[in-house]
Protein backbone atom coordinates (compact mmCIF):
# COMPACT_ATOMS: atom_id res chain seq x y z
CA UNK A 1 0.00 0.00 0.00
CA UNK A 2 1.05 3.66 0.01
CA UNK A 3 2.83 5.69 2.68
CA UNK A 4 1.07 8.96 1.87
CA UNK A 5 -1.47 10.08 -0.74
CA UNK A 6 -1.72 13.60 -2.14
CA UNK A 7 -5.23 14.53 -3.26
CA UNK A 8 -5.11 16.73 -6.36
CA UNK A 9 -8.67 17.96 -6.02
CA UNK A 10 -11.08 19.83 -3.75
CA UNK A 11 -14.69 19.89 -2.58
CA UNK A 12 -16.81 16.84 -1.90
CA UNK A 13 -14.64 14.38 -3.86
CA UNK A 14 -11.56 15.36 -1.85
CA UNK A 15 -13.52 14.75 1.36
CA UNK A 16 -14.68 11.39 -0.03
CA UNK A 17 -11.11 10.27 -0.79
CA UNK A 18 -9.78 11.41 2.60
CA UNK A 19 -12.39 9.31 4.41
CA UNK A 20 -11.35 6.11 2.64
CA UNK A 21 -7.67 6.90 3.23
CA UNK A 22 -8.40 7.30 6.95
CA UNK A 23 -10.00 3.86 7.02
CA UNK A 24 -6.88 2.45 5.34
CA UNK A 25 -4.60 4.34 7.79
CA UNK A 26 -2.96 6.21 4.90
CA UNK A 27 -1.96 9.84 5.69
CA UNK A 28 -3.24 12.45 3.24
CA UNK A 29 -2.07 15.78 1.86
CA UNK A 30 -4.77 18.24 0.80
CA UNK A 31 -4.21 21.05 -1.67
CA UNK A 32 -6.14 24.30 -1.46
CA UNK A 33 -6.26 27.73 -3.02
CA UNK A 34 -7.11 30.93 -1.15
CA UNK A 35 -10.92 30.70 -1.63
CA UNK A 36 -10.87 27.19 -0.07
CA UNK A 37 -8.82 27.99 3.01
CA UNK A 38 -11.58 26.95 5.43
CA UNK A 39 -12.98 24.11 3.33
CA UNK A 40 -13.80 20.74 4.88
CA UNK A 41 -11.18 18.76 2.95
CA UNK A 42 -8.49 21.07 4.34
CA UNK A 43 -9.73 20.44 7.89
CA UNK A 44 -9.92 16.66 7.50
CA UNK A 45 -6.56 15.98 5.82
CA UNK A 46 -3.43 15.18 7.83
CA UNK A 47 -1.52 17.91 6.02
CA UNK A 48 -2.53 20.78 3.77
CA UNK A 49 -0.55 22.89 1.32
CA UNK A 50 -1.48 26.18 -0.32
CA UNK A 51 -1.48 25.73 -4.11
CA UNK A 52 -0.60 29.24 -5.25
CA UNK A 53 1.05 28.38 -8.57
CA UNK A 54 -0.43 29.71 -11.79
CA UNK A 55 -3.01 27.33 -13.19
CA UNK A 56 -3.93 25.96 -9.77
CA UNK A 57 -5.19 22.38 -9.92
CA UNK A 58 -4.29 22.17 -13.62
CA UNK A 59 -0.59 22.82 -12.90
CA UNK A 60 0.75 19.29 -12.88
CA UNK A 61 4.38 20.31 -12.39
CA UNK A 62 3.56 22.29 -9.25
CA UNK A 63 1.50 19.41 -7.84
CA UNK A 64 4.31 16.91 -8.45
CA UNK A 65 6.75 19.26 -6.73
CA UNK A 66 4.49 19.40 -3.65
CA UNK A 67 4.11 15.61 -3.68
CA UNK A 68 7.90 15.20 -3.61
CA UNK A 69 8.29 17.81 -0.87
CA UNK A 70 5.67 16.11 1.32
CA UNK A 71 6.88 12.57 0.71
CA UNK A 72 3.69 11.44 -1.03
CA UNK A 73 4.19 8.28 -3.08
CA UNK A 74 0.75 8.41 -4.76
CA UNK A 75 -1.62 11.01 -6.16
CA UNK A 76 -5.39 10.64 -6.35
CA UNK A 77 -6.87 13.04 -8.95
CA UNK A 78 -10.58 12.62 -8.11
CA UNK A 79 -12.60 13.72 -11.15
CA UNK A 80 -12.09 16.74 -13.38
CA UNK A 81 -8.86 18.77 -13.36
CA UNK A 82 -5.99 16.31 -14.10
CA UNK A 83 -7.97 13.08 -13.79
CA UNK A 84 -7.88 12.24 -17.51
CA UNK A 85 -4.71 14.09 -18.54
CA UNK A 86 -2.38 11.49 -20.04
CA UNK A 87 0.55 13.93 -19.96
CA UNK A 88 0.24 14.33 -16.18
CA UNK A 89 -0.13 10.58 -15.65
CA UNK A 90 3.03 10.00 -17.71
CA UNK A 91 4.84 12.65 -15.64
CA UNK A 92 3.79 10.84 -12.44
CA UNK A 93 5.07 7.54 -13.81
CA UNK A 94 8.40 9.14 -14.78
CA UNK A 95 8.70 10.73 -11.33
CA UNK A 96 8.15 7.42 -9.54
CA UNK A 97 4.81 8.52 -8.06
CA UNK A 98 1.79 6.25 -8.51
CA UNK A 99 -1.21 7.80 -10.22
CA UNK A 100 -4.38 6.32 -8.72
CA UNK A 101 -6.31 5.60 -11.88
CA UNK A 102 -5.72 4.03 -15.29
CA UNK A 103 -2.14 4.06 -16.64
CA UNK A 104 -1.08 6.65 -19.20
CA UNK A 105 -1.22 4.31 -22.21
CA UNK A 106 -4.90 3.55 -21.49
CA UNK A 107 -5.86 7.20 -21.01
CA UNK A 108 -4.04 8.12 -24.23
CA UNK A 109 -6.44 5.78 -26.06
CA UNK A 110 -9.60 6.99 -24.30
CA UNK A 111 -8.88 10.73 -24.03
CA UNK A 112 -9.30 11.53 -27.73
CA UNK A 113 -12.99 10.79 -28.19
CA UNK A 114 -12.85 10.57 -31.99
CA UNK A 115 -9.95 8.09 -31.91
CA UNK A 116 -11.80 6.04 -29.28
CA UNK A 117 -14.93 5.94 -31.44
CA UNK A 118 -12.87 4.88 -34.47
CA UNK A 119 -11.23 2.10 -32.46
CA UNK A 120 -14.60 0.80 -31.26
CA UNK A 121 -16.15 1.06 -34.71
CA UNK A 122 -13.29 -0.92 -36.25
CA UNK A 123 -14.02 -3.70 -33.75
CA UNK A 124 -17.65 -3.87 -34.83
CA UNK A 125 -19.11 -1.93 -31.89
CA UNK A 126 -21.99 0.37 -32.84
CA UNK A 127 -21.39 4.10 -32.29
CA UNK A 128 -23.28 7.24 -33.23
CA UNK A 129 -22.43 8.64 -36.66
CA UNK A 130 -19.60 11.12 -36.05
CA UNK A 131 -17.34 13.51 -37.94
CA UNK A 132 -14.01 12.22 -39.19
CA UNK A 133 -12.01 15.06 -37.68
CA UNK A 134 -11.73 17.42 -34.73
CA UNK A 135 -12.19 21.13 -35.36
CA UNK A 136 -9.99 23.83 -33.86
CA UNK A 137 -9.01 26.52 -36.40
CA UNK A 138 -11.52 25.50 -39.01
CA UNK A 139 -13.00 27.57 -41.81
CA UNK A 140 -16.79 27.98 -41.97
CA UNK A 141 -16.76 25.99 -45.21
CA UNK A 142 -15.14 23.00 -43.45
CA UNK A 143 -17.68 23.16 -40.64
CA UNK A 144 -20.67 23.29 -42.94
CA UNK A 145 -19.33 20.52 -45.18
CA UNK A 146 -18.99 18.07 -42.27
CA UNK A 147 -22.28 19.12 -40.66
CA UNK A 148 -24.23 18.86 -43.91
CA UNK A 149 -22.81 15.40 -44.46
CA UNK A 150 -24.04 14.24 -41.02
CA UNK A 151 -27.36 16.05 -41.16
CA UNK A 152 -29.29 17.96 -38.52
CA UNK A 153 -29.88 17.94 -35.63
CA UNK A 154 -26.32 17.22 -34.56
CA UNK A 155 -24.34 17.46 -31.34
CA UNK A 156 -21.08 19.39 -30.93
CA UNK A 157 -18.78 17.69 -28.40
CA UNK A 158 -15.35 18.29 -26.93
CA UNK A 159 -12.64 16.00 -28.33
CA UNK A 160 -11.23 15.69 -24.80
CA UNK A 161 -14.38 15.77 -22.69
CA UNK A 162 -17.05 14.10 -24.80
CA UNK A 163 -20.34 14.38 -22.95
CA UNK A 164 -20.59 17.25 -20.49
CA UNK A 165 -18.98 20.73 -20.69
CA UNK A 166 -18.58 21.81 -24.29
CA UNK A 167 -21.51 19.72 -25.53
CA UNK A 168 -24.05 21.69 -27.57
CA UNK A 169 -26.91 20.64 -29.83
CA UNK A 170 -27.46 22.29 -33.23
CA UNK A 171 -30.99 22.12 -34.60
CA UNK A 172 -30.52 24.25 -37.72
CA UNK A 173 -27.69 25.04 -40.13
CA UNK A 174 -27.74 28.79 -39.48
CA UNK A 175 -26.87 28.23 -35.81
CA UNK A 176 -23.84 26.03 -36.44
CA UNK A 177 -21.03 28.60 -36.40
CA UNK A 178 -22.16 30.32 -33.19
CA UNK A 179 -22.73 27.02 -31.39
CA UNK A 180 -19.29 25.70 -32.38
CA UNK A 181 -17.63 28.86 -31.08
CA UNK A 182 -19.49 28.59 -27.78
CA UNK A 183 -18.63 24.89 -27.44
CA UNK A 184 -14.95 25.59 -28.14
CA UNK A 185 -14.84 28.29 -25.47
CA UNK A 186 -16.40 25.97 -22.88
CA UNK A 187 -14.15 23.06 -23.82
CA UNK A 188 -11.03 25.22 -23.55
CA UNK A 189 -12.10 26.58 -20.16
CA UNK A 190 -12.66 23.09 -18.72
CA UNK A 191 -10.16 20.86 -20.55
CA UNK A 192 -7.60 23.31 -21.92
CA UNK A 193 -8.36 22.02 -25.43
CA UNK A 194 -10.53 23.87 -27.97
CA UNK A 195 -11.04 20.96 -30.34
CA UNK A 196 -14.59 19.73 -30.94
CA UNK A 197 -16.25 17.14 -33.16
CA UNK A 198 -19.77 16.40 -34.42
CA UNK A 199 -22.16 13.53 -33.74
CA UNK A 200 -25.49 12.93 -35.41
CA UNK A 201 -28.09 13.53 -32.71
CA UNK A 202 -30.19 10.57 -31.52
CA UNK A 203 -33.64 11.76 -30.43
CA UNK A 204 -35.12 10.81 -28.04
CA UNK A 205 -32.18 9.35 -26.17
CA UNK A 206 -31.27 7.81 -22.82
CA UNK A 207 -27.83 8.17 -21.19
CA UNK A 208 -26.40 5.02 -19.61
CA UNK A 209 -23.10 4.29 -17.83
CA UNK A 210 -21.69 0.89 -16.85
CA UNK A 211 -19.23 0.85 -13.94
CA UNK A 212 -16.15 -1.31 -14.52
CA UNK A 213 -13.14 -2.40 -12.47
CA UNK A 214 -9.99 -3.92 -13.94
CA UNK A 215 -6.57 -4.96 -12.68
CA UNK A 216 -3.15 -5.09 -14.34
CA UNK A 217 -3.55 -8.85 -14.93
CA UNK A 218 -6.38 -8.39 -17.42
CA UNK A 219 -9.24 -9.25 -15.06
CA UNK A 220 -12.38 -7.17 -15.59
CA UNK A 221 -15.80 -7.02 -13.95
CA UNK A 222 -18.84 -4.80 -14.38
CA UNK A 223 -20.78 -3.39 -11.43
CA UNK A 224 -24.07 -2.62 -13.12
CA UNK A 225 -25.45 0.35 -15.00
CA UNK A 226 -26.56 3.81 -13.94
CA UNK A 227 -28.93 6.10 -15.81
CA UNK A 228 -28.42 9.85 -16.02
CA UNK A 229 -31.13 11.00 -18.42
CA UNK A 230 -32.39 13.88 -16.27
CA UNK A 231 -30.15 16.81 -17.13
CA UNK A 232 -29.70 20.45 -16.22
CA UNK A 233 -28.07 21.79 -19.37
CA UNK A 234 -25.40 19.15 -20.03
CA UNK A 235 -25.00 18.08 -16.41
CA UNK A 236 -26.83 15.18 -14.80
CA UNK A 237 -28.99 16.33 -11.88
CA UNK A 238 -30.78 13.16 -10.73
CA UNK A 239 -29.41 9.68 -11.49
CA UNK A 240 -30.58 6.24 -10.56
CA UNK A 241 -29.51 2.62 -10.48
CA UNK A 242 -30.67 0.35 -12.02
CA UNK A 243 -31.75 2.21 -15.16
CA UNK A 244 -35.55 2.53 -15.26
CA UNK A 245 -35.47 2.62 -19.07
CA UNK A 246 -34.08 -0.93 -19.40
CA UNK A 247 -35.72 -4.34 -19.46
CA UNK A 248 -33.82 -7.29 -17.86
CA UNK A 249 -32.70 -8.76 -21.20
CA UNK A 250 -31.43 -5.35 -22.35
CA UNK A 251 -29.53 -4.91 -19.10
CA UNK A 252 -27.56 -8.14 -19.53
CA UNK A 253 -26.74 -7.23 -23.14
CA UNK A 254 -25.51 -3.79 -22.07
CA UNK A 255 -23.23 -5.27 -19.39
CA UNK A 256 -21.60 -7.67 -21.84
CA UNK A 257 -21.13 -4.89 -24.38
CA UNK A 258 -19.43 -2.71 -21.75
CA UNK A 259 -17.00 -5.50 -20.87
CA UNK A 260 -16.19 -6.00 -24.55
CA UNK A 261 -15.38 -2.30 -24.93
CA UNK A 262 -13.25 -2.26 -21.77
CA UNK A 263 -11.26 -5.28 -23.00
CA UNK A 264 -10.75 -3.59 -26.35
CA UNK A 265 -8.92 -0.75 -24.57
CA UNK A 266 -7.13 -3.00 -22.07
CA UNK A 267 -8.78 -1.06 -19.29
CA UNK A 268 -7.35 -0.95 -15.75
CA UNK A 269 -8.64 0.52 -12.47
CA UNK A 270 -12.10 2.13 -12.10
CA UNK A 271 -14.04 3.78 -14.91
CA UNK A 272 -17.30 3.80 -16.80
CA UNK A 273 -18.23 2.78 -20.32
CA UNK A 274 -20.76 5.30 -21.65
CA UNK A 275 -23.66 4.54 -23.98
CA UNK A 276 -26.66 6.18 -25.57
CA UNK A 277 -29.87 4.22 -26.11
CA UNK A 278 -32.51 5.17 -28.67
CA UNK A 279 -36.26 4.65 -28.43
CA UNK A 280 -35.95 1.23 -30.11
CA UNK A 281 -33.54 -0.03 -27.44
CA UNK A 282 -30.37 0.10 -29.57
CA UNK A 283 -27.10 0.88 -27.75
CA UNK A 284 -24.41 3.24 -29.07
CA UNK A 285 -20.97 3.41 -27.45
CA UNK A 286 -19.84 7.02 -26.97
CA UNK A 287 -16.77 7.05 -24.70
CA UNK A 288 -14.94 5.69 -21.67
CA UNK A 289 -14.70 7.92 -18.60
CA UNK A 290 -11.27 6.93 -17.31
CA UNK A 291 -11.75 8.05 -13.70
CA UNK A 292 -13.99 7.84 -10.66
CA UNK A 293 -17.40 9.24 -11.57
CA UNK A 294 -19.38 11.89 -9.71
CA UNK A 295 -22.26 9.42 -9.31
CA UNK A 296 -20.18 6.48 -8.01
CA UNK A 297 -22.11 6.45 -4.65
CA UNK A 298 -25.04 4.84 -6.49
CA UNK A 299 -22.95 1.77 -7.25
CA UNK A 300 -21.54 1.73 -3.73
CA UNK A 301 -25.07 1.88 -2.30
CA UNK A 302 -26.22 -1.25 -4.16
CA UNK A 303 -23.01 -3.33 -4.18
CA UNK A 304 -21.45 -2.29 -0.84
CA UNK A 305 -18.11 -1.98 -2.64
CA UNK A 306 -15.94 1.04 -1.78
CA UNK A 307 -14.86 2.15 -5.25
CA UNK A 308 -12.24 4.61 -3.96
CA UNK A 309 -10.66 1.85 -1.88
CA UNK A 310 -10.73 -0.40 -4.95
CA UNK A 311 -8.96 2.33 -6.94
CA UNK A 312 -6.22 2.64 -4.34
CA UNK A 313 -5.68 -1.12 -4.00
CA UNK A 314 -5.64 -1.71 -7.76
CA UNK A 315 -3.18 1.17 -8.27
CA UNK A 316 -0.95 -0.45 -5.62
CA UNK A 317 -0.82 -3.59 -7.77
CA UNK A 318 -3.35 -5.75 -5.96
CA UNK A 319 -5.38 -8.24 -8.01
CA UNK A 320 -9.07 -7.63 -8.53
CA UNK A 321 -10.63 -8.81 -5.24
CA UNK A 322 -14.01 -9.78 -6.73
CA UNK A 323 -15.28 -12.29 -9.27
CA UNK A 324 -18.19 -11.39 -11.51
CA UNK A 325 -20.43 -14.02 -9.93
CA UNK A 326 -19.83 -12.47 -6.50
CA UNK A 327 -21.38 -9.14 -7.49
CA UNK A 328 -24.93 -8.79 -6.20
CA UNK A 329 -27.36 -5.90 -6.65
CA UNK A 330 -30.11 -5.43 -4.11
CA UNK A 331 -32.76 -2.71 -4.19
CA UNK A 332 -32.76 0.68 -5.91
CA UNK A 333 -30.66 3.82 -5.50
CA UNK A 334 -31.10 7.45 -6.54
CA UNK A 335 -28.75 10.41 -6.32
CA UNK A 336 -29.55 14.13 -6.52
CA UNK A 337 -26.80 16.66 -7.26
CA UNK A 338 -27.16 19.91 -5.33
CA UNK A 339 -25.51 23.01 -6.78
CA UNK A 340 -25.09 26.61 -5.69
CA UNK A 341 -27.19 27.93 -8.57
CA UNK A 342 -30.35 30.01 -8.54
CA UNK A 343 -32.93 27.89 -10.38
CA UNK A 344 -35.34 30.83 -10.46
CA UNK A 345 -32.78 33.26 -11.90
CA UNK A 346 -31.60 31.52 -15.10
CA UNK A 347 -29.49 29.04 -13.08
CA UNK A 348 -26.90 31.69 -12.34
CA UNK A 349 -24.07 30.63 -10.01
CA UNK A 350 -24.77 31.67 -6.44
CA UNK A 351 -21.54 31.81 -4.44
CA UNK A 352 -21.60 33.12 -0.89
CA UNK A 353 -21.98 32.05 2.71
CA UNK A 354 -24.22 29.27 3.97
CA UNK A 355 -25.25 30.61 7.35
CA UNK A 356 -27.15 27.54 8.44
CA UNK A 357 -27.00 23.94 7.18
CA UNK A 358 -29.26 21.12 8.36
CA UNK A 359 -28.27 17.77 6.88
CA UNK A 360 -30.72 14.94 6.13
CA UNK A 361 -30.35 11.50 7.68
CA UNK A 362 -32.17 8.31 8.50
CA UNK A 363 -32.16 4.80 7.00
CA UNK A 364 -30.66 4.47 3.53
CA UNK A 365 -29.51 8.11 3.29
CA UNK A 366 -25.96 9.14 2.37
CA UNK A 367 -24.62 12.66 1.85
CA UNK A 368 -21.33 13.56 0.15
CA UNK A 369 -20.60 17.24 0.71
CA UNK A 370 -18.05 19.79 1.83
CA UNK A 371 -20.50 22.34 3.27
CA UNK A 372 -21.24 23.13 6.90
CA UNK A 373 -22.90 25.98 8.80
CA UNK A 374 -20.87 29.15 8.28
CA UNK A 375 -18.87 27.90 5.29
CA UNK A 376 -18.35 29.85 2.08
CA UNK A 377 -19.18 28.55 -1.41
CA UNK A 378 -16.39 29.91 -3.68
CA UNK A 379 -17.18 31.55 -7.00
CA UNK A 380 -14.05 30.16 -8.64
CA UNK A 381 -15.10 26.51 -8.97
CA UNK A 382 -17.85 24.23 -10.19
CA UNK A 383 -21.08 24.99 -8.27
CA UNK A 384 -21.64 21.37 -7.12
CA UNK A 385 -21.80 21.41 -3.31
CA UNK A 386 -23.46 18.11 -2.34
CA UNK A 387 -24.62 14.71 -3.58
CA UNK A 388 -27.59 13.17 -1.80
CA UNK A 389 -27.83 9.40 -2.36
CA UNK A 390 -30.62 7.20 -1.04
CA UNK A 391 -31.40 3.50 -1.30
CA UNK A 392 -34.62 1.52 -0.96
CA UNK A 393 -36.11 -1.89 -1.57
CA UNK A 394 -37.78 -0.74 -4.80
CA UNK A 395 -37.99 2.37 -6.96
CA UNK A 396 -41.01 3.96 -5.30
CA UNK A 397 -39.62 3.46 -1.80
CA UNK A 398 -36.36 4.97 -3.00
CA UNK A 399 -38.13 7.95 -4.59
CA UNK A 400 -40.17 8.61 -1.43
CA UNK A 401 -36.99 8.43 0.63
CA UNK A 402 -35.29 10.93 -1.66
CA UNK A 403 -38.33 13.20 -1.39
CA UNK A 404 -38.20 12.99 2.41
CA UNK A 405 -34.43 13.57 2.59
CA UNK A 406 -34.63 16.61 0.31
CA UNK A 407 -37.37 18.03 2.53
CA UNK A 408 -35.12 17.58 5.59
CA UNK A 409 -32.16 19.24 3.86
CA UNK A 410 -32.07 22.94 4.81
CA UNK A 411 -29.62 25.54 3.54
CA UNK A 412 -29.90 29.21 4.50
CA UNK A 413 -27.72 31.68 2.63
CA UNK A 414 -26.50 31.22 -0.95
CA UNK A 415 -29.24 30.15 -3.38
CA UNK A 416 -29.17 26.47 -4.37
CA UNK A 417 -31.04 24.04 -6.62
CA UNK A 418 -32.67 22.37 -3.60
CA UNK A 419 -36.18 23.77 -4.34
CA UNK A 420 -35.90 22.52 -7.94
CA UNK A 421 -34.89 19.03 -6.80
CA UNK A 422 -37.85 18.93 -4.41
CA UNK A 423 -40.11 19.70 -7.35
CA UNK A 424 -38.49 17.23 -9.75
CA UNK A 425 -38.91 14.18 -7.50
CA UNK A 426 -42.67 14.84 -7.51
CA UNK A 427 -42.87 15.42 -11.27
CA UNK A 428 -45.18 12.77 -12.86
CA UNK A 429 -42.59 11.82 -15.52
CA UNK A 430 -40.03 11.09 -12.82
CA UNK A 431 -42.51 9.36 -10.53
CA UNK A 432 -43.40 6.99 -13.38
CA UNK A 433 -39.76 6.59 -14.47
CA UNK A 434 -40.52 7.37 -18.12
CA UNK A 435 -38.29 10.40 -18.70
CA UNK A 436 -35.46 10.83 -21.24
CA UNK A 437 -32.80 13.43 -22.05
CA UNK A 438 -35.10 15.63 -24.12
CA UNK A 439 -37.41 16.35 -21.16
CA UNK A 440 -36.37 19.91 -20.39
CA UNK A 441 -35.82 20.61 -16.69
CA UNK A 442 -36.13 24.34 -17.25
CA UNK A 443 -39.58 23.84 -18.76
CA UNK A 444 -40.62 21.56 -15.89
CA UNK A 445 -39.36 24.13 -13.41
CA UNK A 446 -41.45 26.88 -15.00
CA UNK A 447 -44.70 24.98 -14.53
CA UNK A 448 -45.09 25.86 -10.87
CA UNK A 449 -43.64 27.90 -8.03
CA UNK A 450 -41.01 26.09 -6.00
CA UNK A 451 -42.23 24.32 -2.83
CA UNK A 452 -39.75 26.32 -0.75
CA UNK A 453 -41.14 29.57 -2.15
CA UNK A 454 -44.68 28.47 -1.33
CA UNK A 455 -43.64 27.67 2.23
CA UNK A 456 -41.91 31.02 2.57
CA UNK A 457 -45.00 32.83 1.29
CA UNK A 458 -47.22 30.92 3.71
CA UNK A 459 -44.93 31.81 6.60
CA UNK A 460 -44.89 35.47 5.57
CA UNK A 461 -48.70 35.58 5.43
CA UNK A 462 -48.96 33.92 8.84
CA UNK A 463 -46.52 36.39 10.40
CA UNK A 464 -48.36 39.33 8.83
CA UNK A 465 -51.70 38.05 10.11
CA UNK A 466 -50.34 37.53 13.62
CA UNK A 467 -48.77 40.97 13.80
CA UNK A 468 -51.87 42.67 12.40
CA UNK A 469 -54.12 41.10 15.02
CA UNK A 470 -51.79 41.90 17.89
CA UNK A 471 -51.68 45.65 17.22
CA UNK A 472 -52.26 47.52 20.53
CA UNK A 473 -55.72 49.12 20.67
CA UNK A 474 -56.61 50.59 24.11
CA UNK A 475 -60.20 49.84 25.18
CA UNK A 476 -62.41 50.55 28.19
CA UNK A 477 -63.31 47.40 30.16
CA UNK A 478 -66.98 46.42 30.00
CA UNK A 479 -67.33 46.52 33.80
CA UNK A 480 -66.40 50.19 33.81
CA UNK A 481 -68.96 51.01 31.16
CA UNK A 482 -71.65 49.18 33.15
CA UNK A 483 -71.26 51.48 36.18
CA UNK A 484 -69.72 48.85 38.39
CA UNK A 485 -66.17 49.93 39.09
CA UNK A 486 -63.74 50.34 41.99
CA UNK A 487 -65.39 53.49 43.40
CA UNK A 488 -68.82 51.89 43.43
CA UNK A 489 -67.84 49.71 46.41
CA UNK A 490 -67.53 52.81 48.64
CA UNK A 491 -70.70 53.29 50.71
CA UNK A 492 -71.97 56.80 51.19
CA UNK A 493 -71.41 58.27 54.73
Amino acid sequence: MFNKILIANRGEIAVRIIRTCRELNIPTVALYQAPDQGSLHVRLADECVLLDAAGGFMNGAAILEIAHAKGADAIHPGYGFLAEQAEFIRACENAGITFIGPPAHVVEMTANKVKALERAQAAGIVTPVFSSQCFENQTPAELYAQADQLGYPLVVKSCRGGRGPGEQIVQQRENLKAVVQRAQQQAHAVYGDRRVYFEKAILPVYQLSVQILGDARGNLIQLGEREGSLLLGNQKIIEEMPAPSLQPEQRERLWQLALAVARLFGYENAGTVEFLMDAAGNFYFTEIKARIQVEHPLTEMLTHIDLVRAQIELAAGAPLPYRQDEIQFKGWAMMARLSAQDAWNQFMPSPGRLYRVRLPGGPGVRLDTYVYSGCDVPAEYDPLIAKLTVGGADREMCRRRLERALDEFKLIGAATTLPLLEQLVREPLFVQGVYHVQHNIKALKAKQTSPQTLRDLAAAVAIYYERTNQTFQPTTPARVLSGWHRASRTLPE
